[in-house]
């Protein structure tokens, strides 16, 4: 599956220089890992983010939020948002959660 590049570009401006970032192709698209813990990825025209699993229910309330289900089996913890909600305001919101939740995790 392809996946966008001009979402890939707009996280890559964002997470260059980052310590422990590192960019990985997962998903049949692209992911974005810090010490080991993916972070954030695309998918199709579609952001992939990484929450605490106790933030799902409220993230899916977000407008064109939905499981991150590939294979018939949702992950709590972590959700696909949808390309036209990912102004630069949301993609940082977003963006920043991730990091949030994925700084509390041991690095692999």
């Amino acid at each position: 599956m392809a996946y966008d590049d001009v979402l890939a570009e707009r996280l890559r401006e964002r997470l260059r220089g980052r310590a422990g970032v590192t960019e990985k192709k997962m998903f049949g698209g692209l992911a974005f890992l810090t010490y080991g813990n993916m972070t954030v990825g695309v998918h199709g025209d579609d952001l992939i983010v990484r929450i605490a699993p106790e933030a799902t229910p409220a993230a899916l309330d977000r407008p064109g939020v939905r499981p991150f289900d590939i294979t018939g089996r949702p992950m709590r913890g972590w959700v696909l948002v949808a390309g036209e909600h990912l102004d630069d305001e949301h993609l940082d919101r977003w963006l920043a959660e991730a990091e949030a939740f994925v700084a509390t995790l041991v690095p692999k």
